[in-house]
């Protein structure tokens, strides 16, 4: 009877030691005193949240030329940690002008009031429920973040998210808003055909269904906020902003100055983009060269 046992035991710890590596590994609860942020992890059929390690070296000040975008989601957010009624965000516009910055920028301004990001991606949009499902009673702040969300056209995904949208904001505890970015206002493409088929009842325009079909997902945000894209003043301001601070952690002496500039224009016409983005790469790029020729000087 012993050795059936003992070789039971023996093929029974064979196979464990077989199943184990498929075997999803223990997930220790986020110690939110300490996280700051988090990303919801989609595995398998279900998900969890991933403490993340961030740097808050972006702050509100560094962000050129945004002070009413900046200070509108401010002000939000403000509401929204001293538990007084705050609106679901949306920021839109052009790519590169400082989105998603603004709203990394706002947890290094208020962590220690007890803000906390959790990032989302837009095809996990679905696990919203079980993400909010983990965040109630909890005594911290949250903000989920969902950056670059829109939808190709073709895409039907657009009408689960706002079905989801609409359930899980609606029933979502006081300590949860969600911020996201998009480079359209609407989410979704509006095609010319979808304006096609209107008609005309009793003397009255109706647009086509479609239209406000699409067009609905966005209401689900309270706040929109929008980013045009950069004059050359203003894209050269930021190139400067970045330069001090870049020069300023280095040691490096600079003077702004005609040459500067024409340089800094040459860049983002090489790039077809001006904006935030292109100005902190040029910035880099600068103050890495001048650093290499004082090396080698």
């Amino acid at each position: 009877m012993d050795s059936k046992l003992n070789a039971f035991l023996e093929r029974a710890e064979a196979v464990l030691a077989r199943l184990e590596p498929l075997l999803p590994a223990p997930r220790q609860a986020i110690d939110w005193d300490t996280c700051l942020a988090a990303r919801w992890q989609r595995d398998g059929r279900s998900g969890h949240l991933l403490a993340l390690d961030v740097s808050l070296e972006m702050r509100l000040s560094d962000l050129i030329g945004v002070d009413n975008q900046r200070d509108q989601l401010g002000r939000n957010t403000k509401q929204f940690l001293d538990g007084l009624p705050a609106n679901h965000a949306l920021l839109w516009g052009s790519r590169g002008t400082g989105k998603s910055s603004l709203i990394r920028a706002l947890l290094a301004e208020y962590a220690s009031a007890g803000l906390r990001l959790i990032e989302i991606e837009r095809d996990h949009l679905a696990d919203l429920p079980r993400v909010v499902e983990q965040l109630q009673n909890v005594p911290h702040r949250f903000v989920l973040f969902c950056d670059d969300l829109s939808f190709e056209a073709g895409e039907s995904d657009y009408r689960v998210l706002k079905s989801v949208l609409d359930g899980s904001l609606e029933q979502a505890p006081d300590n949860v808003l969600l911020y996201a970015t998009s480079n359209r206002r609407h989410l979704v493409p509006e095609k010319e055909s979808d304006n096609e088929n209107w008609k005309n009842v009793d003397g009255e325009l109706h647009p086509n269904e479609a239209v406000e079909d699409k067009i609905a997902l966005s209401d689900r945000f309270g706040l929109w906020l929008s980013f045009y894209p950069f004059t050359q003043e203003h894209y050269l301001s930021v190139v400067e902003h970045w330069i001090s601070v870049l020069a300023s952690k280095a040691g490096l002496q600079w003077q702004r100055d005609q040459a500067l500039d024409i340089l800094a224009v040459r860049w983002a016409t090489g790039r077809g983009n001006r904006n935030g983005r292109c100005a902190y790469q040029f910035a880099r790029y600068w103050v890495g060269l001048k650093l290499l020729e004082q090396t080698n000087d």
